[in-house]
């Protein structure tokens, strides 16, 4: 079928908007990452059904299919060429008595809302949290400032609701056999996969022990396996009590090596922010601030602040009680990113492409001293902030030039760092466009194979979100705004 054919021919057998307009199509050539991908059709499905209509007319003519929730992601998940399926109207939601049903076009911030009413949440709460839709944030096992101590998606999806390549609308778990896959994952013996507290990077076939567990292969799957339309997540009772301390440092190698000590008091968060982020919270920070650690606790907090004096290195220049202020200052370092472009020059460029890396905890150092010979070496400058509790620094990369080769030279060389020490070159992001050519790096070839197979499985006809996690190509440089 011809590209210009798509669209009509599409929308003659869904009964949901389709369009084929230029500027539409543009608009959605571009989310929140360093990539510009024109599809051929933008599609809004309004129920499950559209989905299976268009999935099945998809794979009777051979289309690309990639979901899109509020197109927030940092590497091109959300990027396609063939139809793109804004999900925004799968947005019910069914409240539970420890658990909540949503669509996967729910924004997270909505969700929010209605729970706090219930006075419940759910775990992961990522920095853009209120404008994220639930579908996105399965898709790329999103986590956040709490991941800490309530998880990532993975930890907190308990069912997930899917069309499959075929068109068949699917539970996982279910009453659907697959066998075969854990058969195949099973007979695979030991993995390599890195042992860290997150991981967003290839399929989480470590998660799998029984056909029960099958639904966490969606989490990070990023709309490569299936169309998710509505999931179960776990939800938790809002701490009654919550204490936030403020440490200031005078280098990030000093913070982090104080963080492994931090977490052995069992706090619900540990953030940290360098310099550049520290100038725009609108709190009291000594002129010598090289970082700022956040510590929050929500339970043991008599004993927490006992130790908290006793185990820092750093100084701690306030301690927060008020549960409206806390927000506050966590509103301030869920900013970090936007802060971070206000750094930016008008010759400067910063491409999304090393700022998801997660290692273990105790290594925090090495990965600073490595970041700091690296960028010695090509010349740039960061902005770094994150979740320090997990090991897992967003790096902000500075570029004075527009320079494809250099960037790509960078990121092998950053990727093979962090693998080297012990980690995973995504903690929540995902793979997308930026790292899906890195996956098979960072994991032995027994478990590539199986992360093929699952694909092969699961979408015999690679028509959804085809490139993504299993990527033949470079994808890296190819397709960058910049």
């Amino acid at each position: 079928m011809k590209p210009s054919q798509v669209g009509p021919s599409l929308s003659r057998i869904v009964k949901c908007l389709v369009s084929w307009d230029s500027q539409v199509r543009n608009c959605y050539s571009v989310d929140a990452s360093s990539y510009i991908l024109k599809p051929q059709v933008v599609a809004f499905p309004r129920n499950e059904s559209d989905v299976v209509k268009i999935i099945k007319f998809a794979k009777k003519h051979c289309i690309h299919v990639t979901p899109r929730g509020a197109g927030a992601g940092l590497v091109g998940s959300a990027l396609g060429r063939g139809i793109i399926l804004d999900m925004r109207y799968l947005d019910k939601i069914r409240l539970g008595v420890d658990h909540v049903k949503v669509g996967s076009g729910v924004f997270k911030g909505r969700l929010d809302k209605i729970l706090q009413k219930q006075g419940r949440f759910i775990g992961p709460d990522p920095s853009i949290g209120p404008y994220c839709t639930i579908g996105g944030m399965i898709g790329t096992n999103a986590s956040g400032i709490h991941s800490l101590k309530y998880g990532s998606m993975i930890d907190n999806l308990i069912q997930v609701r899917m069309v499959n390549s075929s068109g068949t609308v699917t539970k996982i778990p279910g009453n659907h056999n697959f066998k075969g896959i854990i058969n195949k994952i099973h007979s695979s013996g030991d993995m390599s996969f890195p042992k860290v507290s997150k991981n967003s990077c290839g399929y989480r076939i470590d998660k799998i022990s029984s056909e029960k567990d099958l639904h966490k292969l969606i989490a990070g799957s990023e709309g490569t396996l299936g169309i998710i339309t509505s999931a179960k997540l776990r939800t938790y009772i809002s701490p009654k009590n919550i204490f936030l301390y403020i440490i200031h440092y005078k280098t990030l190698l000093e913070a982090v090596r104080n963080v492994p000590k931090i977490i052995e008091l069992k706090p619900s968060a540990v953030e940290i922010v360098d310099s550049n982020i520290t100038k725009h919270i609108k709190i009291n920070v000594p002129s010598h601030t090289g970082c700022l650690l956040f510590v929050e606790f929500d339970k043991m907090i008599q004993s927490s602040r006992k130790n908290i004096y006793k185990i820092t290195s750093g100084r701690i220049i306030k301690v927060e009680s008020n549960k409206d202020k806390i927000k506050k200052i966590w509103n301030f370092r869920n900013s970090a990113l936007a802060y971070s472009l206000q750094s930016l020059a008008k010759n400067e460029t910063m491409p999304n492409l090393i700022e998801d890396a997660v290692v273990p905890v105790k290594r925090l150092p090495l990965l600073l001293r490595m970041l700091d010979i690296i960028s010695k070496k090509y010349g740039f400058k960061m902005i770094i902030y994150g979740h320090a509790g997990n090991g897992n620094l967003h790096v902000m990369s500075i570029l004075k030039q527009k320079d494809v080769r250099l960037i790509k030279k960078i990121a092998t060389e950053f990727f093979l760092g962090v693998i080297s020490i012990g980690g995973s070159i995504s903690g929540e992001h995902g793979d997308g466009l930026a790292r899906s050519e890195f996956v098979k790096m960072q994991y032995d070839k027994k478990t590539y194979d199986v992360f093929k197979h699952i694909k092969k499985e699961f979408d015999p006809k690679n028509i959804l979100n085809p490139g993504k996690i299993i990527s033949t190509q470079s994808t890296v440089t190819r397709n960058l705004k910049i």
